[in-house]
């Protein structure tokens, strides 16, 4: 695999990294999912990963963390001899792990290990293929890796200041390499900040053109790409796999009604999102605070998908969505769940508001979703008569493109026009 997060690499080459998933199950919090479902994402999340053979799995109670270890002794010790006779190679631990957690138990164990964040930049450094989503992906590594220079580098010893012999004692080698990393995410916010200003000049663009947004978001795995694919016609990689979605991708879609939209991919969202992933990737996630509706894609099949859906809605306010931008909810996956739940879920939905039950592979339930889609973009409209120089010829182009004009007089300086526009399309024609 290659390193582009800048944590270190596996050599999957020659033969699969073996590894050994851990969940911490600390009793004192009060987590929103049950242990074993946190497990069973861990472990999907290390499959998603190239190259990775995960032999084994487990919760570990605790009543409490410990800090020098995470785990107990007995458990260390325990935990030790299992993963010396499996011949594990790397220990992926479902949770936050400290710098000197992580050289504690890699020393003691003689093993690789990941936490949870250095598992997701993993799995994002693999998958981004846009320029932009190589670069959020590597400054989020360099504000993961900052924090863990005490593991890093073993070459400590202070380097001398001066020149020769001369100088005195001088800054530490962790220093020096902290200022290091430093320069690099000045560098690359440098770049980012070229790329934020492009993709709003391409926003900018997109808010003169007559087609509203909508946008695909939710848990990472939902099926947004699945639905996007059955919409749109594209074929962005849909697989049962976490994240296989990571770098957005736009697309025109016309409605049943005739009316035309553009459909927006995202990524997916994960519970416990690296912090340093949500600063990244913000411009990125920008494109649904512009979205003038939000499809919320739920995998309905999944035993917690209302935790699930909880945590989308957690990032989505951390994002800045606003309360008032429509959202539907989508319950995907109908295909995946007995036929007594199938119809029970497709009455709930039709007995709520912008609530969808579809299958994404099959399109049962998508003509219902695409109708309610077109309805909502049905606003009042409103009727009045302006004069346009024949200065304005693209404005006048724009108003016949929109199919807004009723009626049109020629007069000595310029086109009277009787129009019926809508509130949104009057606001980008002033915008233009």
């Amino acid at each position: 695999m290659r390193d582009g997060s800048g944590i270190d690499a596996y050599e999957t080459a020659a033969r699969p990294t073996r590894a050994w998933v851990l969940h911490p199950d600390i009793r004192a919090d009060k987590a929103r999912r049950l242990p074993e479902h946190g497990l069973a994402e861990a472990v999907s999340l290390a499959a998603a990963l190239p190259g990775m053979e995960v032999l084994g799995a487990e919760v570990v109670r605790l009543p409490r963390l410990q800090p020098g270890m995470l785990f107990g002794s007995g458990k260390v010790a325990e935990l030790k001899a299992r993963f010396a006779a499996e011949e594990v190679e790397l220990v992926l631990v479902d949770g936050p792990v400290s710098p000197v957690q992580q050289r504690n138990l890699e020393k003691e164990w003689g093993v690789k290990l990941l936490d949870r964040t250095g598992l997701i930049l993993e799995i994002f450094a693999d998958r981004a293929r846009t320029r932009e989503g190589v670069l959020q992906v590597e400054l989020a590594a360099l504000s993961y890796q900052r924090t863990r220079l005490v593991r890093a580098w073993t070459h400590l010893e202070r380097q001398r200041g001066g020149f020769g012999f001369v100088g005195g004692p001088g800054e530490t080698q962790i220093e020096a390499d902290r200022r290091a990393i430093d320069d690099q995410v000045i560098r690359i916010k440098r770049q980012l900040d070229k790329v934020v200003r492009t993709r709003e000049l391409h926003r900018a663009a997109r808010r003169k053109v007559p087609f509203p947004i909508v946008a695909l978001v939710g848990y990472t795995n939902a099926g947004k790409s699945t639905l996007f694919n059955r919409a749109t016609g594209a074929e962005v990689l849909a697989k049962d796999m976490l994240f296989a979605t990571l770098d957005p991708t736009m697309r025109g879609v016309t409605l049943p009604s005739g009316r035309k939209v553009i459909l927006s991919d995202t990524v997916g969202f994960i519970s416990d999102l690296p912090t340093q992933l949500v600063a990244a990737f913000r411009a990125t996630l920008e494109e649904v605070l512009e979205a003038d509706l939000i499809l919320h894609v739920r995998d309905i099949a999944h035993p917690e998908s209302a935790e699930q859906a909880a945590d989308v809605t957690d990032i989505l306010a951390s994002l800045g969505v606003k309360a008032a931008t429509p959202m539907f909810e989508v319950w995907n996956k109908l295909d995946l769940v007995d036929a007594t739940t199938h119809d029970g879920l497709i009455r709930q939905a039709e007995a709520r508001e912008h609530v969808f039950a579809v299958s994404a592979l099959t399109g049962e339930g998508l003509n219902r979703l695409l109708e309610a889609v077109s309805t909502a973009f049905d606003e009042e409209k409103t009727d009045l008569t302006l004069t346009l120089p024949f200065s304005e010829g693209r404005k006048h182009a724009w108003l016949h493109a929109e199919g807004v004009v009723l009626a049109e007089r020629q007069l000595e300086d310029g086109w009277q026009l009787d129009l019926r526009w809508t509130a949104r399309q009057e606001a980008r024609w002033r915008g233009l």
